[in-house]
């Protein structure tokens, strides 16, 4: 989305604000909006009807501009004429925004505003790069003007208790796997730990099986010793 701004030299020729209104957004349709032009009018160019349909595309482009300030939205078109439409953020009561196949491949789409007591779409920022930050820009500022209170970048104290919520839960969810790694390891210890102590008395029969073999090799040597001086 392109960078927010108090001037622009685009919109000096046609853009009155009043006194403490600056611009924090402007722009114009995305380049590649001229890429369904051109994909219709190269092959119509030989019958020069192409070269009209990519003309003509182009020059709307080019006369198109929206800007988005701290009290409303602004739109120019016209290529012979001008026509300037205002919308103040308190009129504002929908916004929704929509993209095409090739608005998803290139990052563009349409930003449609509907106001209070209107029918339908009262404006719409046709071809916008990135509509989705445009429409919560908008959405933002909307918010705003109903007396919501809302930090430097247009942020309601409601967004950002939403962005700090997310980030707990995402340090709540890696503290658990953590918890249940550290867990696991403490069972596979203490199991080892049983298994070796259910060894040990084993291990002590075994070793008081082999002194009792003991005791009886030393217990059978005098008779054998008496067998041998009768012989």
């Amino acid at each position: 989305m392109p960078e927010s701004a108090t001037s622009d030299p685009e919109t000096a020729g046609w853009l009155t604000l009043d006194e403490d209104e600056e611009i924090v957004w402007s722009g114009k349709p995305h380049r590649s909006s001229l890429i369904p032009a051109l994909i219709v009018g190269i092959p119509l160019s030989f019958v020069l009807i192409g070269l009209f349909v990519i003309a003509g595309t182009y020059l709307q482009r080019e006369n198109t501009h929206y800007v988005v300030t701290t009290d409303g939205l602004y739109k120019k078109t016209g290529i012979l004429s001008r026509d300037v439409q205002r919308i103040d953020f308190g009129k504002v009561q929908n916004t929704s925004y929509s993209q095409g196949f090739f608005g998803s491949q290139f990052g563009y789409g349409n930003v449609d505003v509907s106001t209070a007591g209107g029918s339908g779409i009262e404006m719409q920022f046709r071809s916008a790069p990135e509509p989705r930050e445009v429409q919560e820009l908008i959405n933002k500022r909307v918010k705003g003007s109903r007396g919501e209170p809302t930090t430097e970048s247009g942020e309601t104290k409601r967004d950002v208790l939403d962005e700090i919520l997310v980030e707990l839960k995402a340090i709540r969810s890696t503290l658990d796997e953590r918890q249940g790694t550290t867990g696991a390891t403490s069972v596979t210890t203490s199991t080892t730990g049983t298994a070796a102590d259910d060894r040990s008395p084993g291990e002590d029969d075994t070793s008081h099986t082999d002194l009792v073999s003991g005791d009886q090799s030393e217990k059978s040597s005098p008779g054998d010793r008496e067998s041998d001086g009768e012989r």
